[in-house]
């Protein structure tokens, strides 16, 4: 029976730590399901989903251990279960482009959760707008709307939720 397991590993930026990680979850018998890898400041972050048996899994967990203790890396493993499939959501994407000031992802994450709508995805990257220099902020999301809720509504209350924050955003359906 194949179960799962998400595994996080944050440690020092280098070259070659995606292939140890990997190698480790192929030689114990893992699949990568889904990931996610980034650079953040000096250090490398990973997410990964893995599949396998009950067997490949805890020796993984084991190996992992081992492998972050020779490397400097902190990872921590967390036994899941397949996500679920919530037919009365629409996939959404946001974009949202504005002047680098703290509070922007507490500020949207709060507008779709008193509306109780799921972030699924959240990116965000500061840099500098071209010609002037001046410190920019990006965000793109992939947000879940229950279908109860009225879409031209939201995206009236996005808008103007935006507008008061001088955030240029959209708010679009998910295609395909």
């Amino acid at each position: 029976m194949t179960e799962l397991i998400v595994i996080s590993a944050v440690g020092r930026d280098r070259p070659g730590v995606v292939h140890e990680l990997t190698h480790t979850v192929l030689d114990c018998g893992g699949n990568i399901v889904e990931s996610r890898m980034t650079a953040l400041g000096q250090d490398f972050a990973m997410l990964l989903l893995v599949s396998g048996n009950w067997h490949t899994l805890g020796k993984l967990e084991g190996k992992l251990k081992r492998a972050a203790d020779g490397n400097d890396l902190s990872v921590s493993v967390r036994r899941t279960e397949p996500q679920t499939v919530r037919e009365s959501m629409l996939p959404y994407g946001v974009d949202v482009v504005c002047l680098d000031e703290p509070g922007i992802v507490h500020n949207l994450a709060g507008f779709f959760a008193k509306r109780e709508i799921d972030i699924a995805e959240l990116n965000t990257r500061s840099y500098a707008a071209a010609h002037t220099g001046a410190p920019m902020f990006a965000v793109q999301m992939n947000i879940n709307v229950p279908g109860r809720i009225h879409i031209a509504g939201l995206r009236e209350e996005f808008m103007e939720f935006c507008d008061r924050l001088n955030l240029d955003a959209i708010l679009e359906p998910v295609k395909g």
